[in-house]
């Protein structure tokens, strides 16, 4: 049953929720990984139960006077980086920091806040209490008690969210009471979906344009709209593409021998490649061209080649039998288009863990502003790239053929919002084709192996005619039966595609692929290279070197099949020369002029990326202060990553291997074990690294400091050291 608007409680099979006028409320959001935005969407559903027309949208896509128009207001905000802002919703921070604001301009407004952080950095839930903090400035009066989620609690975020929400909805109930007429919408009525996808009509998706996969997207760009776009490779070269060319996807899905129309294909290649368009023209000109073009012999070839995949024919021995993701590039707002140099595991095969070690070559693009210059990819230590990873054919064909939509997989669709009032008319961050179809949907933006959450249950048992699967997926979407949800999805890391193989049962509608399936997310990952190797190999000053060190998640649970995390997985596959769309995130980083002082670092594992940026950073300064690395790892013979830099870079190193002997050392031991020469880099003024794994590591970091700063006679006890420590020493973190 789904609500709709009529003058009754509710009624079945309509398109929006009946509320009272007066019944408005606004959720903003501010995330870096979803979460937050995962949340106000649970608070924007409880909401619209008890008949509140709820708009829900990022921070910065609201202005400051938009709150007026609201009775009530909820913010839910994570904390990032060194107790810093998200991104999305930096520019609404800074709208109510302005000095010109009257000091009671928000006086109208009743808000309450809920914040995610994580207890293992020092700044926990700092963007919510800032937040709360400046809008008590303004005027505005908190209506219900704020809420901090700990990603750290035994339960994670919902140890914490779960009982906030539930206080919050009787809280709301008490003070907006309900008229007499209406009663709050049960949970075996269904709401409405925020978006849908439609058939585009007429729309033959063969002929559709070719996406402009090169442009640098504007900042308020959510589509592509330019028709010509340059890629200058880093050997001076310009490559240009028009939308003029076009993508033979019937023809993709077959091999000369197999299609069954094959004259027709014959033609249609044949015009692809006289096309003038078209790069294989270029490259008759000249037997030098295939250097030049993005992607080399395997681009001007392409038009030649049989049309199944390339791992059919392919002699090497790989582990990969399945086809690969595809490589079209997303129209994602400031994408830089990267090519892979390197994919090395920097690991031993027998290793428990397969670490790699990937360097991308970004070429200068040309600037919005002046098209006639070209600008270059610009990052600096602590800073991140985000990679958005794409799901595998196989995967997706199975969830074809498991909903029955076979008949409508390849054809064009298009998004389209529910309701008017609404600001986006797709889900935010998401970012398709031109005129996807289904099947492009589901490899490029809808995670289809993602661990599901409880409101997945609870909309896919509205999609089942079996009594006893629809009780046992509400079971699963009850807040009450916590462990039972955790055990049968968080416990064996068990995917969104496996749930649905489990309930065959369950067959979704096409069209509410958008209110199902959550967007793909992209991953970040600290940027390893600093200094001189941001420069290109071609050293001509026409793109960017971006280096990265990455853990790739793969592990086994109680379920017989390999876990593997999706972007580990897609970035397992991918071969030198491969092009992919990056995004830059930038971090509150040390200042420059910290350059000049001690460095004190401390990093397990892969933790050592930023920190190696750092120190590449700082050799560019011929002032710079010593650096002293306290690097852990479990082999020296396996994880000792950059090993053979250090001395070159002038880096004194204490080691800490916690399975090359039978005590196992970690790097807290070092730190207490050489006191007297952490205390001296201490009273130097040293500035202090701590990167790498969350949890227990940062907060025993800190304690063995503060031990050695003891023994050392710089403090008496552990809570004086810690101030001293915090009021001499800038100390940087980066955990994850």
């Amino acid at each position: 049953m789904m609500a709709s608007g009529d003058s009754n409680n509710y009624v079945a099979s309509g398109d929006v929720v009946a509320q009272p006028e007066d019944r408005r409320m606004l959720v903003l959001y501010g995330s870096e990984t979803g979460n937050s935005q995962d949340l106000a969407g649970d608070l924007e559903r409880l909401a619209e139960r008890i008949h509140f027309r709820t708009l829900t949208c990022e921070m910065n896509d609201v202005e400051l006077n938009a709150l007026l128009q609201y009775p009530l207001i909820i913010f839910v905000i994570s904390t990032t980086g060194q107790g810093e802002i998200p991104r999305n919703a930096l520019k609404f921070w800074k709208s109510l920091l302005r000095k010109r604001l009257p000091p009671n301009c928000l006086q109208q407004v009743k808000f309450t806040t809920f914040g995610l952080g994580d207890s293992s950095y020092t700044k926990y839930n700092w963007a919510v209490r800032k937040l709360h903090k400046r809008l008590v400035q303004l005027g505005a009066t908190e209506f219900f008690s704020r809420g901090e989620a700990d990603e750290r609690h035994q339960d994670g975020i919902d140890g914490t969210f779960l009982p906030w929400s539930l206080s919050l909805r009787s809280h709301l109930l008490r003070e907006y009471p309900l008229p007499g007429d209406l009663s709050p919408i049960p949970p075996e009525v269904q709401l409405p979906p925020k978006f849908t996808i439609e058939l585009l009509p007429n729309m033959d998706s063969s002929d559709e344009p070719m996406p402009d996969l090169n442009v640098q997207q504007p900042e308020d760009s959510d589509s592509l709209d330019t028709a010509l776009t340059t890629v200058t490779l880093s050997n001076g070269k310009q490559q240009h593409a028009t939308q003029e060319q076009t993508l033979d996807r019937t023809a993709a899905l077959f091999s000369h021998v197999d299609t069954p129309n094959p004259e027709v294909l014959e033609q249609a290649l044949r015009a692809e490649r006289m096309s003038i368009n078209s790069n294989t023209y270029a490259a008759r000109l000249s037997e030098n061209t295939a250097k030049v073009i993005l992607g080399g012999i395997d681009t001007l070839d392409k038009p030649n080649v049989l049309r199944d995949h390339p791992s059919k024919y392919s002699l090497e021995d790989s582990t990969f039998k399945e086809p690969f993701p595809p490589a079209d590039l997303l129209p994602i707002p400031k994408g830089w288009p990267a090519v892979l140099v390197e994919n090395r595991r920097v690991t031993p095969l027998d290793h428990w863990q397969d670490v790699r070690h990937l360097v991308f070559e970004v070429p200068a693009q040309p600037q919005l502003a002046r098209r006639a210059e070209l600008g270059l990819f610009s990052y600096v230590p602590g800073d991140a790239v985000v990679i958005y990873p794409k799901n595998f054919p196989a995967d997706v064909q199975a969830l074809i053929d498991l909903m029955g939509w076979q008949d409508v997989a390849d054809l064009p669709f298009e998004h389209r919002a529910s309701q008017q009032h609404m600001l986006y008319t797709r889900p935010k961050n998401c970012y398709p084709l031109p005129h996807s179809t289904l099947r492009q949907l589901l490899l490029h933006n809808y995670d289809i192996t993602a661990i599901p959450k409880r409101v997945f249950f609870h909309e896919i048992a509205f999609y089942s005619n079996d009594a006893v699967h629809q009780e046992r997926l509400r079971e699963f979407a009850n807040p009450g039966l916590s462990d039972e949800f955790y055990d049968y999805t968080s416990r064996p890391r068990r995917s969104i595609l496996e749930v649905l193989q489990d309930f065959p049962t369950v067959k979704i509608p096409y069209r509410h692929v958008p209110s199902i399936f959550p967007v793909m997310r992209g991953r970040e990952y600290s940027i390893a290279s600093g200094g001189s190797l941001l420069k290109d190999e071609g050293g001509n000053n026409q793109g960017t070197r971006v280096e990265l060190l990455v853990a790739l998640v793969k592990y086994k649970t109680v379920l017989r099949k390999t876990r593997q995390g999706l972007c580990s997985r897609y970035l397992e596959t991918l071969k030198p020369g491969t092009v992919i769309n990056i995004t830059h995130r930038e971090y509150d980083t040390l200042d420059a002029s910290f350059y000049r002082r001690p460095l004190l670092a401390i990093a397990p594992g892969t933790g050592i990326a930023p920190i190696r940026a750092h120190i590449w950073d700082r050799r560019d300064d011929p002032d710079a202060g010593d650096v002293l690395l306290i690097y852990g790892g479990r082999n020296v013979d396996a994880d000792f990553y950059f090993m053979d830099e250090w001395d070159d870079l002038g880096v004194n190193v204490l080691t800490a291997f916690s399975r090359d002997q039978q005590e196992k050392i970690y790097v807290q031991d070092r730190i207490r074990g050489n006191a007297l020469l952490v205390c001296d880099y201490i009273k130097k003024g040293a500035v202090i690294c701590i990167c790498g794994s969350a949890g227990k590591m940062p907060e025993a970091v800190r304690m063995a400091l503060y031990d050695a700063m003891v023994v050392g006679k710089l403090a008496p006890d552990r809570e004086t050291a810690k101030k001293l420590l915090h009021s001499t020493n800038p100390i940087w973190e980066e955990v994850w």
